[in-house]
């Protein structure tokens, strides 16, 4: 008996999410996370998994781990000093970024401070040129003065980058491995390992980002593989990636800027699993935790990719899943401008102390009190009433606002609520409609602790007709975690024009990057027909200053043309802009290939068809406009089964999450388990 485990650490909760690979059977658990040692949770998780569901812990095949240490060690400014050295003449050019501002319409708003203070930013005699030629060697003798310069500052983690390193990496390695000699104890990142492209800034602040990160990434992920060794030693552990797939902790230490968004990432992979199995290639994902939403746009069962981020105000160059998030969830704190108008979120009370309706000391009105007050959530708690919410409290900390508007209890609940819907829905038009996607044409995937409880809410705003709630979606990360690939990113950067005269270079270049992903694969011990191969090219037209991503089959990779790959990015371009100009030239900016192997996924049984018609457990009096109350049929969601159908009003509560089915709508159970909403207009 093998179990495969996905575990996803978040704010509030660490999910996890447990199959029998040999009887299918899963197993859901949720324990508090602990911010000070998310692995402790984890531990804690597992032993209790043993405790409750009798899973041995040494059957225990693949633990899959989504984590947020690296984006809480940037929110919170934990991370290590970091000494830079860059070409001489560019030790500004951390600080002087680009001519842009953070926020477009706010002139007061300023960036972040750089993460490597002046006096820590060094320079080296060396020079590279665009075509990769050397023109100023870094000799030995500036090798020792550099290195020495490093040392005096006494750093944490060192960041190296030079001008025109992924067009020859000798120099960068060169440093590396001197620097490393000389201080073993202290991690280097060079930017040819982290992401070899051009774009300097960019290419710049990743690197100083992933070196702030490595210490303290690094004791995390040794104090993680210990403890979950020493419970479950046959594990083989896999670390989520900010694109999806999963990495070995060896890799997650040495690039850690890769784990920073692996939490949304991990929800997207198990949306596009429970698309799939619903028969819904296309829809939109609604993930709504406790502090923030994240929404995500999937087209044809694949969500696209973009490789410019911010994180916490630092621009990093990364391949990660096209996510927008916006802060709103369960503790988003209702509050009030300056010119009297309410506002709820981005400010959000957490985990601790949580809403008021926790009882742990919250004193704020939050979206979670407002659901409470009007009967949304169920006065007997969460987590299956494992976790008691406090009705009275909750109207307490709605009272103040209430008082402020003129508005009773229940009618300031509805306001906070709408008010979070319409940030919600703000984001999700920033994906579909501002690129040229109408929303009407997709369903809304809702999960997350508190997505389905306001997937109605949103759907209706924009026009969304069908809502899919998984059937465990406050865990879907955790199954996201379970069938995640293994996944590596590989690119070689130079701006190569699409002519007869380059073919033979451009195909060069994809057989390279061809031979390094085969590399890869057979050192993580991936079969040959378990490895799949993913190119892509990014291109542009001459005189253009960003790139569109044009993917590649691999008989186009084998033999490219320039008729076929023109023709690939003119259709890339009219679907992103609307239009195309077949006249002008193309050109070639990186070669990218993204390499996959194929873990086994675990198969869970078929579901049997209901025998009867679905019977409500309880009935409690809902407020569904915030005026009067329903008295409303409630669901355990494990007592419905394939074919049962429920109209609205309606609650659906189960362990990890609460569906709400306004008046007039109506729900269905499909063979996968999935619950189906008809939203009306």
């Amino acid at each position: 008996m093998a179990w495969f485990i996905g575990c996803d650490v978040g704010g509030t909760f660490t999910d996890f999410h447990a199959v029998d690979a040999a009887s299918g059977r899963s197993v859901l658990h949720k324990t508090a996370s602990t911010p000070d040692n998310p692995a402790r949770a984890v531990i804690e998780g597992l032993k209790a998994l043993a405790v409750r569901e009798g899973i041995p812990l040494d059957a225990i095949g693949r633990l899959s781990h989504g984590t947020t240490v690296a984006t809480n060690a940037l929110l919170q400014g934990k991370g290590a000093d970091v000494a830079l050295v860059t070409t001489k003449g560019f030790r500004d050019l951390l600080e002087i970024g680009r001519q842009i501002r953070p926020h477009m319409f706010d002139l007061q708003k300023d960036f972040p401070p750089p993460l490597v203070p002046r006096q820590r930013r060094l320079e080296a005699e060396e020079r590279v040129m665009a075509d990769g030629r050397v023109l100023r060697p870094l000799g030995e003798g500036e090798v020792r003065r550099t290195v020495a310069a490093v040392r005096a500052t006494r750093p944490g983690a060192i960041a190296v980058c030079f001008l025109f390193a992924f067009r020859n990496p000798r120099h960068e390695q060169e440093l590396k491995v001197a620097l490393q000699a000389a201080m073993p104890d202290v991690p280097v990142s060079v930017s040819t390992e982290v992401q070899p492209e051009f774009r300097e800034y960019e290419r710049l602040s990743t690197t100083v980002l992933n070196a702030y990160l490595q210490p303290l990434m690094a004791r995390y992920m040794r104090s993680f593989e210990d403890e979950v060794k020493a419970v479950a030693p046959a594990a083989v552990l896999g670390i989520n990636q900010s694109q999806g797939g999963l990495m070995s902790p060896a890799r997650a230490r040495q690039l850690p800027i890769r784990t920073a968004l692996s939490g949304p990432a991990a929800g997207v992979v198990g949306s596009i699993d429970a698309a799939r199995q619903a028969g819904m290639p296309n829809v939109i994902t609604l993930d709504m935790g406790g502090t923030s939403a994240d929404v995500c746009l999937v087209r044809e069962a694949a969500a696209e990719l973009t490789y410019e981020r911010w994180i916490e105000g630092y621009p990093a160059r990364l391949a990660s899943v096209d996510v927008n998030a916006v802060g709103a969830g369960g503790g988003s704190i209702a509050w009030f401008e300056r010119d009297g108008l309410m506002k709820v979120g981005p400010a959000s009370a957490g985990a601790l102390p949580g809403p008021a309706c926790y009882g742990q000391g919250g004193q704020d009105a939050t979206v979670t009190d407002a659901n409470l007050a009007l009967g949304r959530l169920s006065p007997r708690g969460l987590l299956g009433g494992g976790m008691k919410l406090d009705v009275t409290a909750a109207r307490a900390a709605l009272a103040g606002p209430a008082a402020r508007l003129g508005f009773g209890i229940e009618r300031t609940a509805h306001g906070i609520i709408g008010i979070v819907v319409a940030n919600m829905v703000r984001a999700l038009r920033a994906i579909s409609v501002e690129r040229g996607h109408d929303p009407r044409g997709f369903a809304l995937l809702a999960f997350g602790g508190a997505g389905p409880l306001h997937a109605s809410d949103v759907a209706r705003a924009v026009g969304i007709r069908q809502v899919l709630v998984p059937p465990a979606p406050g865990i879907l990360c955790a199954k996201g975690l379970i069938v995640s690939d293994l996944r590596e990113s590989f690119v070689a950067s130079g701006v190569t024009p699409v002519d007869a005269a380059r073919l033979v270079h451009i195909a060069g270049e994809l057989e390279d990057l061809a031979r390094r992903a085969v590399a890869w694969l057979r050192g993580e011990g991936v079969a040959p027909e378990q490895q799949s191969l993913q190119f892509s090219l990014d291109m542009r037209y001459v005189g253009q200053n960003y790139e569109l991503s044009v993917p590649l089959d691999e008989g186009a990779a084998a033999r490219p043309n320039v008729a076929e790959l023109t023709r690939r990015f003119f259709a890339a371009h009219e679907r992103s802009y609307g239009y195309f100009n077949p006249e002008d030239a193309v050109e070639i900016v990186n070669f990218r290939l993204t390499a996959l192997g194929r873990l086994e996924t675990p198969k869970e049984p078929p579901l049997a068809p209901a025998t009867s018609e679905a019977a409500a457990t309880d009935s409690r009096p809902v407020s569904f406009d915030g005026l009067a109350f329903v008295d409303t049929p409630v669901y355990w969601r494990e007592h419905l089964a394939p074919g049962h159908r429920l109209a609205g009003p309606a609650v659906v509560e189960q362990l990890d999450a609460t569906t709400l089915i306004f008046p007039g709508e109506r729900g269905s159970v499909d063979a996968a388990g999935n619950l189906i909403l008809e939203v009306r207009s």
